[in-house]
């Protein structure tokens, strides 16, 4: 009896859910519910098949899910991934799974940042979307979310300082917010930006910012100008991201292949990796 009481005191005291799947393990971002979306009622709804694979609508519980290399392969790096979807769905599959598997196979840790979004209501994106407003929660998130791996580093095989945030068009929104946070210890180690930035109000580029990793295409017909304006903001404060411009693949080509140069961005995020010294195996 003594040790059933004590093993449930240790599960309260938990602040972390975990919950098991065959191929990867899911904890909550937030020990209760995540604050600032008290009041939501909606219910969170996945939708198989679409044209970019299984979309994800109305998050209400964010949560990572962790992608976790073997062991012989473990580099020690570890990237949390935020999917787009004009902060109104969330692209799970073809901007986030399809990414973490990549990332993993090649000894990268990956957790996939499902991040709240509000409600959506009617077909396709609302002509009167407020990014700033709609993206805060998930933003939110990915500052916690970088907080989440970095307090189970050691449980999870990677170093703590060896931490980066990659998003995709609104997930990318999401990563500038945690990349541009005031507090400059809590920002990731690096921030990849693939065709996405701030889509609101441009926030202030502090002068000293992580290695930065940014790939977009010059047909995109959706962010090519906040891109665009997020870079050239980048530059005036002084900071030179590594920048990938491909002639074609439009918006939201993530793991797509299209037969165009934009199909190999993945890998020369990795090669990038590679030469600030972030793919070697740890235990070679």
């Amino acid at each position: 009896m003594r040790h059933s009481t004590s093993f449930l005191a240790s599960a309260i005291a938990l602040t972390i859910l975990v919950s098991y799947s065959a191929d990867a393990q899911t904890v909550n971002l937030w020990p209760g519910v995540a604050p600032g979306s008290e009041l939501w009622t909606q219910k969170e709804v996945t939708i198989e098949n679409t044209p970019v694979g299984t979309v994800i609508l109305n998050v209400v519980t964010p949560t990572l899910t962790l992608y976790l290399p073997e062991k012989s392969k473990a580099t020690g790096t570890g990237i949390i991934v935020a999917p787009g979807g004009a902060c109104v769905a969330l692209a799970i599959e073809q901007e986030a799974y399809s990414v973490a598997r990549w990332l993993q196979g090649r000894g990268i840790a990956a957790f996939v940042l499902k991040y709240r979004i509000p409600e959506k209501k009617g077909e396709g994106i609302p002509k009167d979307l407020n990014m700033d407003e709609a993206c805060k929660y998930g933003i939110d998130d990915g500052i916690q979310a970088l907080k989440v791996v970095r307090q189970h580093a050691a449980e999870w095989g990677i170093a703590p300082d060896k931490v980066g945030f990659l998003g995709f068009s609104a997930g990318a929104m999401v990563t500038s917010g945690v990349l541009l946070q005031q507090d400059s210890a809590a920002r990731p180690n690096l921030a990849a930006l693939i065709y996405g930035g701030p889509f609101g109000v441009m926030p202030a580029i502090p002068t000293k910012l992580p290695p930065i990793f940014m790939a977009w295409a010059q047909d995109d017909e959706t962010a090519l100008e906040p891109v665009n304006k997020f870079y050239e903001a980048l530059k005036a404060a002084g900071i030179k991201p590594e920048v990938h411009i491909y002639s074609a693949g439009h918006h939201g080509f993530g793991m797509k292949q299209q037969g165009t140069t934009s199909d190999h961005w993945i890998e020369e995020f990795y090669y990038w990796l590679e030469a600030q010294g972030l793919t070697r195996s740890v235990s070679k």
